[in-house]
């Protein structure tokens, strides 16, 4: 009767006798031997040594990101201390947020927020579109040299570097032998100081932009274009749907995750706008509107030596930066879901 009832005690609620006992020495469970099982950390060394060549060949990317990424994050102490190099780290007297109220309160944070805000959202609100539509357009075009040919100029740029770009840019738009003045002038228009204007300093970087890196992310949709089932285009032929329906309703929904994934990197890397970019088109006359975190950055921190106050604005712009991408993936995740929580 005894051993009925603890058969019985040891059946799960569905009815089936459950596999583990709890070991009467430890606690532990154990299996239908009595033996206790092995501890997850075992469990977890055994699968890593069934698959070691994987974590051998990310080794290396490991201690890349230990050494140049995490390791540095020891020296942000510094914003929250006056430094002194000679005294050092542990050395230098701890002042707490004293470097981020100045910062807050000084004449150039409203200026400068608002520049890499504004620059930031701009570039996103007008670069990110633009490769999704070469996409699409170039998608539609029948295989070819024609179109391996406009797929080749619309990809080249991704080659030329920065400074190069900005060095073309001078030559292009020069007020006096630039070739854009030079058509400006021949249809009896006034030149225009390009670089020089407040005004036109973000149309420029956000137009070099687009004409540098919009190749690289059209490659990315023209894969996702491709992995889309054919069979999808038939179907929609067959129902007489016509290009543009076929377009909204199989192309973009077939690379709708490759654009989120897309968006949520490129939130990821907003608040940090292109310095080199800003700090080669940077000049006295267009301060007022190129004047960024970034190169304030800079200024402050390796031209007047200011070591604790670039950090914590520098750590102040990595923050917000997290803010916003936590915050448009959360926003991305439900709109995946259906707009549910």
């Amino acid at each position: 009767m005894s051993a009925t009832l603890t058969a019985a005690e040891s059946r799960g609620a569905g009815g089936t006798e459950t596999s583990a006992k709890r070991s009467p020495r430890r606690g532990r469970p154990v299996n239908e031997n009595g033996r206790a099982r092995h501890r997850g950390s075992r469990t977890l060394w055994r699968r890593m040594r069934a698959v070691w060549q994987l974590y051998l060949l990310l080794a290396p990317t490991m201690v890349y990101l230990a050494i140049f990424k995490f390791w540095p994050l020891y020296g942000l102490q510094i914003a929250f201390r006056d430094y002194n190099p000679f005294d050092g780290f542990a050395g230098s007297p701890w002042v707490g947020l004293e470097h981020f109220e100045r910062f807050f309160t000084s004449p150039q944070f409203g200026e400068i927020l608002s520049n890499t805000l504004t620059l930031a959202l701009t570039n996103l609100a007008v670069a990110f579109p633009v490769p999704i539509a070469l996409a699409l357009m170039l998608n539609q075009m029948p295989d070819g040299r024609v179109r391996s040919v406009i797929r080749g100029v619309l990809y080249s740029p991704t080659f030329i570097s920065t400074v190069v770009v900005v060095g073309m840019l001078y030559l292009l738009l020069s007020p006096r032998t630039g070739l854009v003045n030079n058509v400006i002038a021949l249809f009896g228009g006034e030149r225009i100081v390009f670089m020089g204007s407040p005004e036109w300093f973000r149309p420029v970087f956000v137009g070099s932009t687009v004409w540098q890196e919009s190749g690289f992310q059209m490659v990315v949709y023209l894969a996702a274009l491709a992995s889309i089932d054919p069979a999808l285009h038939d179907a929609a032929k067959v129902d007489g749907a016509n290009t543009w329906q076929r377009l909204r309703h199989v192309d973009l929904p077939g690379i709708a995750p490759t654009v989120a994934v897309m968006f949520v990197l490129a939130v990821g890397n907003l608040m940090n706008v292109s310095y080199e970019k800003a700090f080669l088109m940077q000049t006295a006359l267009n301060i007022e509107s190129s004047q960024i975190i970034q190169t304030y950055v800079y200024q402050v921190g390796l031209q007047q030596a200011q070591f604790s106050y670039s950090t914590a604005i520098g750590l102040f712009n990595s923050l917000l930066n997290l803010v916003l991408l936590l915050t448009f993936t959360r926003i991305v995740s439900r709109m995946q879901r259906g707009g549910q929580p």
